[in-house]
């Protein structure tokens, strides 16, 4: 039996890999290792460690390792005491494979602890191209990673142009759109109750704008002014609920939450209502039963695409991506960005484009740990 290690170091990896923890759980050729760390463990993020126990995994390592202060520093010294951490876990549990997701810190801090203890790494979301420094840690895990298991066509391709061996590059999908295919969406009040916050009571019964913004690294300082310009715009529209998602842990999180707070202050009144985390099942629920999404998270790209969510993508951070047809592009612009939430609204929801697969990612990804012959993969030079 194959052991495979697999890491989730934040609340959005955990919804991308969820359905593929439980693939890998209940395939006879694979044991499930499950290693959780950094904001899953942070209370202030909503800590996604209650979500990933009450859905009956259970995690043989949790490790903190995040430097407070979200600068540009302290991320450093995360990934680096990330390293020292994950080596020591990779190094008790013996896996046969690590999996990591992405193009956060901690995805880079996982690959380099595994390959360093010549532990074959299987490196999720590989081959995309985003508009910050995701971009360039998401290449760099690929040149360390052995298998790759891309989320588009376009993805595989450019793995490929780099170097990769074409044998072990495979476009399952992303296991994100296993979610929107195997649980309910359907959205009410009964449902969401369990969820707290602060603001204006929410009614789920009736429209609101999804909005989630997360700091840009290569914009560093920014981050007040950009959330508070999304904000400023969603807020006039006056008659429609908002729900708004505290940003993530990268560099300058501090700064978009202070914008959120300052603005949340000043008012008090609007009908918006302010929330840590969901579930990812929840999570999906709230995305595709919003009348138009807001902000720069990649879920507006990527699940919102097979969704046909509307959706307006603010900044440079996913520029590049690949998207469907409901994402339109605006600039922290005001005027502009209530002009492009208005023409979203007003053409409603879009047909689904299903970029990145069809539901069946996590199934189709255990099965090939299963019959791969992890002794045979060696990586070659680029051509």
């Amino acid at each position: 039996m194959k052991k495979v290690c697999v890491v989730v170091a934040s609340r959005a990896n955990y919804g991308r890999v969820k359905h593929l923890l439980k693939a890998i759980q209940a395939h006879p050729g694979l044991e499930l290792q499950l290693v959780v760390g950094a904001s899953t463990l942070l209370e202030r993020f909503g800590p996604a460690i209650d979500v990933i126990r009450k859905d009956g995994f259970k995690p043989l390592r949790s490790i903190f390792y995040v430097v407070e202060g979200e600068t540009l520093t302290t991320q450093a010294k995360s990934t680096g005491l990330g390293i020292v951490e994950l080596s020591t876990a990779f190094q008790d549990l013996e896996p046969d494979y690590v999996v990591t997701v992405a193009d956060r810190f901690e995805t880079m801090a996982t690959a380099i602890a595994a390959t360093y203890l010549n532990i074959k790494l299987v490196h999720l979301q590989g081959g995309e191209v985003s508009g910050n420094i995701d971009d360039r840690v998401r290449h760099a895990v690929t040149k360390l990673a052995d298998l790759h298991f891309v989320s588009s066509e376009e993805s595989q391709r450019r793995v490929i142009a780099m170097g990769e061996d074409p044998r072990y590059v495979f476009n399952y999908g992303c296991p994100s759109i296993d979610v929107l295919l195997n649980d309910d969406l359907s959205i009410s009040n009964t449902i969401m109750q369990r969820y707290l916050g602060v603001g204006r009571p929410l009614d789920w019964s009736k429209p609101y704008i999804l909005v989630v913004q997360h700091p840009v690294t290569t914009s560093y300082g920014q981050g007040l002014e950009q959330i508070t310009k999304t904000l400023n715009a969603v807020n006039r529209f006056r008659d429609i609920q908002k729900v708004v998602l505290w940003p993530n842990i990268d560099a300058g999180s501090d700064d978009v939450s202070k914008g959120i707070r300052h603005f949340r202050e000043f008012h008090m009144d609007a009908p918006i209502y302010y929330f840590k985390n969901f579930a990812p099942e929840d999570y999906a629920r709230v995305l595709n039963n919003a009348l138009c999404c807001v902000g720069n998270s990649s879920s507006f790209l990527r699940e919102g695409a097979f969704l046909g969510v509307p959706a307006v993508v603010v900044g440079d951070r996913q520029e590049g991506r690949e998207h469907g047809p409901n994402v339109t592009y605006a600039n922290y612009d005001e005027n502009e960005l209530a002009a492009r939430i208005s023409a979203q609204i007003d053409h409603g929801r879009y047909v689904s484009a299903p970029i990145f697969g069809t539901g069946d990612a996590g199934v189709r990804i255990a099965g090939e740990l299963a019959r791969l012959d992890i002794g045979a993969i060696a990586k070659k030079k680029p051509d």
